[in-house]
């Protein structure tokens, strides 16, 4: 598809010529207007704890399971990283963030210069018209700068104090600077959402709304805490309540959206950016600061940290009304370099090859059978993986394994033994495509933690002290 140039408007209405544009667009079948996108993005949110998975009785997310059985929702969706920098980095600028040199979040410099050089989602939202904004956590460098990254409007802020703000809960612009709501963080970031929703509803618009949930500390109010009573670990409390908190949010944008009759034009994706950190042995320490945020992976093996699949594998769900089939499940691999691509495609924007996802649009109705992805690809700390269909191969150092997902999702037996030439082009191919990033190759970040988790996940060992996995409690969040 070729690109058709037209006036650019940064006011509330289209041109003509630019609403010509996307009405001819073949990407645009699905919709006669460009769609407005919302991407939820939930922090260190394990892949049990959506009650529509179905894995746990004690979570309660009636609203989220109503965008899930009115949507897509993808059994094998993927995140690029096990950890919050890296996977962000991915998702908004739909590359694998290893090619540009972000690969753990103290990559700061080196890692952030190459995100810094990246386009975002944002930014190509904005070429055509789109509002564009967030709300909640930004991890990519200091919250003064989000504007740079094509994000007009800014609500970042992600813990019980003043975070960094230019529009206000009325929708209104403010200089940029501290916000003042005093409202619970989660609490606050969907009040924005529904603020810039309100204000930008005649033109598309982009918001991102990145919670900071169930992430630790774990500091749910009160009234999120009072709807899990019973016997259980207050570390596990905590957690039902922050993520009871971002299901009321979600029930607050769709009513927003209703409100405003804007549900049937509005594409949703809600998506973790890694999986839940166990610290293997779920301690339930008094606090709500460093270690087990609460959350559960089941029935997956591994934890955030890991390029196993509970550190890669998380909810994620797509929700457009009468626009993709409601209840589906949708079982081949995605990932959330998806995110992008699809969004690129429904503006009507230019194929761009530095993108690494694809346009989910037309596998999700059903109008291509086939999968998405032939492989993808993780690179992390030392660690290294590759899935290609139903096999995943996994490495650290000179330990190597293989599964047979589609028989075997917990990755509880290793068949590398048995099928050592199938491994072997497994690492053949990661380590061609290695050679893209950059570094290539296999980086060196195999620390002591690691070892032990593929030690107790993956070897069975069980003589691992809680002071091998457990950071320091001096350690603050981010």
């Amino acid at each position: 598809m070729h690109h058709r140039t037209s006036t650019q408007t940064t006011g509330r209405y289209w041109t003509v010529s630019l609403a010509l544009l996307f009405l001819n667009c073949a990407p645009l079948a699905w919709a006669e207007t460009p769609p407005n996108v919302i991407l939820i993005f939930t922090d260190d949110h394990g892949y049990a704890d959506l009650g529509r998975q179905g894995v746990v009785p004690d979570i309660r997310t009636p609203n989220i399971d109503k965008i899930a059985v009115g949507g897509v929702r993808m059994t094998n969706g993927y995140i690029t990283a096990p950890q919050c920098v890296p996977s962000r980095g991915g998702l908004l600028s739909g590359r694998y963030q290893n090619k540009f040199g972000l690969e753990v979040n103290t990559d700061y410099k080196r890692g952030l210069d190459g995100f810094s050089d990246a386009t975002t989602i944002a930014e190509r939202l904005k070429k055509v018209g789109y509002a564009t904004g967030m709300a909640g956590k930004w991890h990519l460098g200091g919250a003064g700068k989000i504007t740079t990254h094509g994000f007009d409007q800014v609500f970042a802020k992600n813990a019980n104090r003043p975070g960094v703000a230019n529009f206000d809960l009325d929708g209104k612009d403010v200089p940029l600077g501290p916000e003042s709501t005093g409202m619970y963080h989660l609490d606050a970031c969907s009040a924005a959402a529904s603020a810039f929703i309100t204000r930008f509803k005649d033109q598309p618009f982009f918001f991102y709304l990145a919670y900071r949930a169930p992430h630790v500390p774990l500091d749910a109010p009160k009234k999120y805490l009072d709807r899990f009573p019973g016997e259980m670990p207050e570390r596990r409390r905590k957690a039902l309540a922050m993520m009871s908190a971002v299901d009321d949010g979600v029930g607050q944008i769709m009513e927003t959206l209703r409100k405003h009759d804007l549900e049937e034009n509005t594409l949703i994706f809600f998506i973790s950016d890694n999986g839940a950190p166990l610290k293997i042995h779920k301690e339930d320490v008094p606090g709500g600061g460093p270690g087990w945020d609460g959350s559960l992976n089941d029935p997956l093996n591994g934890e955030k940290g890991t390029l196993m699949e509970g550190g890669i594998r998380t909810p994620f769900v797509v929700y457009w009304k009468d626009k993709l089939p409601a209840g589906k499940e949708y079982d081949h691999p995605v990932i959330s370099l998806d995110v992008a691509a699809t969004v690129n495609a429904l503006a009507g924007l230019e194929e761009d090859p530095q993108l690494d996802g694809v346009n989910l649009m037309p596998y999700l109705t059903g109008e291509n059978q086939a999968a998405p992805h032939e492989v993808l690809y993780w690179r992390w700390s030392g660690q290294i993986a590759i899935r290609k269909g139903q096999w995943k191969y996994v490495a650290l150092e000179d330990r190597e394994y293989l599964f047979n997902l589609e028989q075997d999702i917990s990755e509880s037996k290793n068949l590398l033994p048995e099928n050592k030439k199938l491994a072997a082009e497994l690492r053949a191919d990661w380590d061609s495509w290695s050679q893209t990033l950059k570094p290539p190759g296999v980086t060196d970040g195999s620390r002591a933690a690691g070892q032990n988790y593929f030690d107790w996940y993956l070897d069975g060992k069980r003589d691992i002290g809680e002071n091998d996995v457990r950071p320091s409690r001096k350690s603050t969040s981010k």
